[in-house]
């Protein structure tokens, strides 16, 4: 696409009339996705234009409500991958340097490759000794500038997920996910790249942000490719197809979705190819079934068990068997990257796990990432933020109880508000009235062991069980999430009181409930 013609900017204006409103609403798209997956990372977008010309005179410009960076780190970026890409010092994948393109195309990938990787090298040293890390997109040419859109988050969580090997790509040169967060990046990257290239961009109703639920399908594809990918590598999938044509992120989630004579989706997928050496096969089958063949996938689950698992290429399924470790290799090496676990937990729920790592989870639908099922911290900042909780015995006390009532294996909901004595009064007709006693692991085991809610004060003294909760309808539910969870969502929508509801799934699955987590998204 020819770049867009503009006046030159002034040191003091921008590149293009919009430039502020696309980077709040790229502030805002980020913001949704990647709270979506740990609001921990708190994302924050610069935008940052280079003038193509090194010679010119046009001033570096950086669009951003917080703290910029400084633009002398940045002066010399452009010739650097000028140079870089004469020198023809940057490599393309093969599969894209065969393919059937024009001179020019390849001479603009090079280049915006070479510029990508220069500002990134830029970047990583100026993160160095901070607690946060930048990301680059990919380049646009607007007027005389070379268009940037930079990705800060948080360094801690972002390394605490389990990843897999870098450097993988599709056919047509695309990069592969190694991680879930890498994935959702790659994917809003390439949505800044389509806006930058609209007419005007930012303005008007040609801005259409996609939902977050739509990037982060995406990006769930996208990281499930990459197995396809591993396997095509290895004689698996056709033997070297494009690892997208594989659509496994949306076969296992078709796959996880049904039912078998009214029972749920459970057993394991083992993702590899045949004659693999930490594979075993019990028997094997005469005709492999296609996994998009999902009824018969779905049926021949039904014969796993703990230790027997389906064996598929990642294209068909060929038999039933086991991992094991090799007489010569001796346990599988992770390293490898070619033996994958598809674990289906429960109804329309599912995770990808490699070398006892489990890298995505999937729920009817919608990946998230691994977290931990509860955070000691996430709730101090909720009760803190809820109550003003901050006494240590109490806050700890607190935890316990939710920590016991997580293991509740058939579910369970806790409900913690400051009127917890009048809502019991309240709602008496709808649940059983107990003398009020302070909870501790082994009564809230107790108590949680039957259907409703658990009411209790922020001091942990409990005064009704099995509450059945009312409220109005709320425009936070979902319909992808059961009738517990929607009926903490509506009690908590409706609540006048401060409160905070615990939702313990079925699944295993923790959601901690608050107004102030609604409104963000973060519930």
């Amino acid at each position: 696409m020819s770049p867009t013609t503009l006046a030159p900017p002034s040191a003091s204006a921008g590149i293009w009339p919009h430039q502020q409103r696309y980077q709040q609403a790229a502030q805002a798209t980020a913001q949704a996705l990647f709270d979506a997956l740990d609001d921990d990372l708190r994302p924050h977008i610069l935008v940052l234009g280079l003038p193509t010309d090194p010679a010119s005179e046009l001033p570096i410009c950086q669009e951003s409500p917080e703290v910029g960076l400084p633009a002398e780190a940045f002066a010399d970026v452009v010739r650097q991958a000028l140079d870089m890409h004469g020198g023809g010092r940057v490599h393309l994948p093969t599969s894209l340097s065969q393919q059937a393109m024009s001179p020019a195309m390849l001479r603009r990938i090079y280049e915006f490759r070479s510029l990508r990787a220069v500002l990134q090298q830029v970047l990583d040293e100026l993160d160095e000794d901070t607690d946060y890390q930048h990301f680059t997109g990919w380049p646009t040419q607007l007027g005389g500038y070379f268009v940037f859109t930079i990705l800060r988050v948080q360094r801690r969580p972002l390394r605490s997920y389990p990843s897999l090997l870098p450097d993988r790509y599709y056919t047509d040169g695309r990069p592969l996910a190694n991680s879930l967060l890498v994935g959702a990046m790659y994917r809003f990257n390439e949505e800044c790249v389509k806006w930058l290239n609209e007419p005007e961009p930012g303005a008007g109703f040609l801005f259409r942000p996609r939902e977050t639920e739509e990037l982060l399908r995406v990006a769930g594809k996208s990281l499930l490719d990459t197995p396809a990918h591993a396997l095509s590598e290895s004689g698996g999938v056709n033997g070297g197809t494009d690892a997208g044509a594989a659509g496994l992120f949306f076969t296992l989630n078709t796959i996880s979705s049904l039912r078998y004579e009214g029972g749920e989706s459970t057993g394991c997928l083992l993702l590899a190819r045949r004659g693999h050496p930490n594979l075993e096969e019990v028997f094997a089958l005469t005709c492999p079934t296609e996994l998009t063949d999902y009824r018969a996938v779905r049926k021949l689950l039904e014969m796993t068990s703990p230790d027997v698992s389906l064996l598929a290429d990642g294209e068909k399924v060929y038999a039933l068997g086991r991992q094991i470790s090799s007489p010569a290799s001796g346990a599988y090496d992770p390293s490898r990257e070619d033996l994958f676990e598809i674990r289906f937990v429960a109804h329309f729920t599912w995770e990808f796990n490699h070398g006892g790592q489990t890298l995505l989870r999937a729920r009817y639908g919608l990946p998230t990432l691994p977290r931990p099922r509860l955070s000691l911290n996430r709730l101090r900042r909720d009760l803190k933020r809820t109550f003003q909780l901050t006494d240590p015995a109490q806050v700890e006390n607190l935890w316990q109880v939710v920590l016991e009532a997580s293991h509740q294996p058939k579910g369970t909901l806790l409900v913690v508000t400051t009127e917890a004595l009048a809502e019991a009064d309240r709602l008496k007709l709808q649940c059983t009235l107990i003398e009020p006693v302070p909870l501790t692991p082994l009564i809230t085991r107790l108590i949680t062991a039957i259907d409703g809610a658990v009411l209790l004060d922020p001091a942990g003294y409990c005064y009704s069980i099995g509450v059945i909760l009312d409220g109005k309808a709320s425009g936070h539910g979902t319909s992808t999430r059961g009738a517990r969870y929607n009926s903490a969502v509506r009690y908590v929508d409706s609540s006048p009181y401060p409160c905070l509801v615990v939702v313990v799934s079925e699944d295993g699955m923790v959601d901690v409930l608050t107004k102030e987590n609604l409104a963000e998204g973060r519930a």
